[in-house]
This record gives structure tokens, sequence and C-alpha cells, in this order.
């Protein structure tokens, strides 16, 4: 199990936020932290510790009246660690290129390949043409519905028809390099993991799968490590000292050290 840092970057700022919370009417989140420090910053002191696979997400919608200061704080982390970050929010086979060749190790995409209710595997098939499967991470983040989890798209208000479970990463395992899994339910809300969802995805266990959602105790972390069969990487939000949490940053590496 492995440790993968984050950026999210909403209205121009890094912040942790509840998940869910976020509306693009009026450009609201409900906030769990907003940092003084701008995302370079974070990208330089994520290259400092020597963590790969971290994700920079930007939270606005395109037509956002702060969409562009979102990007450019993306692009300045992406230029503060070349190689290191990913890359997601409003990606596409048009601008992906961009963010590549500005550093980003890999492009992150759920709304551009879900589509009405569905995936759309032309533009899955389109958006892996665009910049190879090695280079794709598809975000399947997922809320609890009646027959199990289902993926949710733009950022995370819509529900969709598409259950995530062994199939379903079967079939999309062909297009990407990795899948990045937001637990919607408990994301920022500090109450524990989605012990189903990691069950379920650390027993299909087939390509690298980073989990985010809940974690706000080092026991959190040893519950994920035996849900998911040590096969999961972890991501920590607002739980984490840096975003004004309580989790000190040596003692989650040393429990997530692989």
């Amino acid at each position: 199990m492995e440790f993968r840092p984050c950026i999210d970057i909403h209205n121009g700022q890094v912040k942790q936020i509840v998940g869910g919370s976020l509306r693009d009417e009026g450009n609201l989140a409900e906030e769990n932290f907003v940092a003084r420090q701008d995302a370079a910053y974070f990208a330089k002191l994520y290259r400092r510790w020597g963590l790969k696979g971290g994700h920079v997400i930007l939270l606005n919608a395109q037509d956002s009246e702060y969409y562009e200061a979102s990007r450019r704080q993306a692009f300045s982390a992406l230029e503060a660690y070349p190689g290191g970050l990913q890359v997601g929010g409003g990606i596409t086979p048009d601008n992906a290129g961009e963010y590549l060749d500005a550093g980003a190790s890999h492009v992150i995409v759920t709304s551009y390949v879900f589509q009405k209710g569905r995936i759309h595997y032309d533009r899955l098939k389109k958006m892996r043409d665009a910049v190879g499967k090695e280079r794709l991470v598809l975000d399947v983040s997922c809320r609890r519905a009646e027959d199990g989890y289902r993926v949710v798209t733009d950022r995370w208000q819509k529900l969709t028809e598409e259950r995530v479970d062994a199939g379903f990463l079967d079939r999309l395992s062909d297009y990407c390099d990795e899948f990045l899994v937001h637990g919607v339910d408990v994301e920022g809300k500090a109450q524990g993991i989605e012990r189903e969802l990691a069950a379920m995805l650390g027993q299909w266990g087939k390509m690298p799968v980073t989990y985010a959602g809940g974690v706000h105790t080092y026991d959190d972390l040893k519950q994920l490590r035996e849900s998911g069969r040590n096969c999961l990487n972890v991501t920590i939000g607002s739980a984490l000292e840096l975003f004004g949490g309580t989790l000190e940053w040596e003692k989650v590496l040393e429990i997530c050290r692989p």
C-alpha cells in the first residue's frame, strides 16, 4: 500500500472539501480546509518527500469564472514537480496534451467518457488513443446505491447507471493504467473508510487502484490495508496534518510503506 498525495483546487485555491457538497451554481462547496499556500508549494513538498503518483484535481467547471485561475494553479504544480503528479478535472482528448506537456505523468478522466448516465466506449477509445493507455487514469469515484456502488460524475453531482464491480473494472482495464476511486459518501467527513468498497477493490487487484474517502485515524489506514488486501494505494485529504488534520506525515508513510 502506497501513500498518494493530493492537491485539490477550487476557485483558484488549494482546498479540502466535503465530498458531494460541490455545486457549480455559485461555485460553492462545504470547506474543511483552505490553504494559504499555492499549489506549487505542495508539489515541491511532495517532490522533496519523494512521493509520486499524487493527483491534482481542478474542481471548477469549465464555464466557471474561476476555472482559469484553477488551471494556472494546476500548471504551476506540474511545473514544480514534472513527472510526479497526475491531473484531472475537465480533461478531454483536445486538452490532455497540454497537461502532459506541462509535466503531468497521467491525465485523470471521468466526465468525458461518462455521458447521459453511462460509459461511452467510443469516447473512452478516443481518450486512450489521444494519450496512450499508459498515461490514462480512470476516475470511477462512486456512491452507494440500492444495487451496489455506482459511478458519479460532474464533480460527484450526477449518479450514473454504471456499477463499480469486478466485471466493470475488467472491461475498463484495457483502456487505462490506473484507477482512482473516491468513496464519495464518506469523502471529507472523517467517518471511516468504505470497507465494503475497499474489500471489493482489493479483491480485484489487477492493476494500481488509489482509494480515497473517510480516512481520519491511523486505524483507518490499517483497516484499509486489511480490507484491501494490501493491494490499494491511498490518498488522505483533510485528516492529514498538512491540511489541518491530526495525522502526521511520518506515521502515515510508515503505515503505508509497501
